[in-house]
């Protein structure tokens, strides 16, 4: 049987703000309502992080619109559902100096709402706009071929 995955919501602006070195799928505790408005795709990631607290991991900044007559708060911390042994490995490696949990997509894996986190390491300012000039001159490169290969 094939696994189903539609994905919800994406964080491209955490690609470009953070050096992703390693991902985590994990569940997350939703109210019903909550689940209701995510299928809506009415969620988002920008400004979410994850943090630990005792062991656990709680995600914050994850903006749900309230779904019709819910009175919960659409920005309150959800926590992530993760196996034992990924959660120790993770809290180690979060403890590291520079190193972050960033939401990178929520999805569905069939019924069930999961998270996809990334442990993430900060980029600076040139590393970003060192970014933004290899994609200019790769475009450019490409539409030189481009007229070259069709003769526009």
């Amino acid at each position: 049987m094939k696994k189903y995955y539609k994905i919800v919501a994406d964080n491209r602006k955490a690609h470009f703000d953070y050096n992703i070195l390693e991902t985590y799928k994990a569940g997350l505790i939703l109210e019903g309502s909550e689940v209701k408005s995510i299928r809506q795709g009415r969620v988002n990631l920008k400004e979410s992080f994850g943090r630990v607290e005792k062991d656990e991991i709680w995600i914050y900044g994850i903006h749900v619109s309230p779904y019709q007559k819910s009175t919960l708060d659409p920005a309150r911390p959800r926590k992530a559902l993760l196996n034992k042994r990924e959660l120790v490995k993770l809290v180690g490696k979060v403890a590291e100096k520079g190193l972050t949990l960033v939401p990178l997509k929520i999805f569905f894996d069939g019924n069930w709402a999961k998270i996809e986190l990334g442990l993430a390491k900060s980029k600076r300012k040139y590393e970003k706009r060192e970014k933004i000039r290899h994609k200019q001159t790769q475009r450019e490169i490409e539409r030189a071929f481009k007229e070259k290969n069709y003769g526009k």
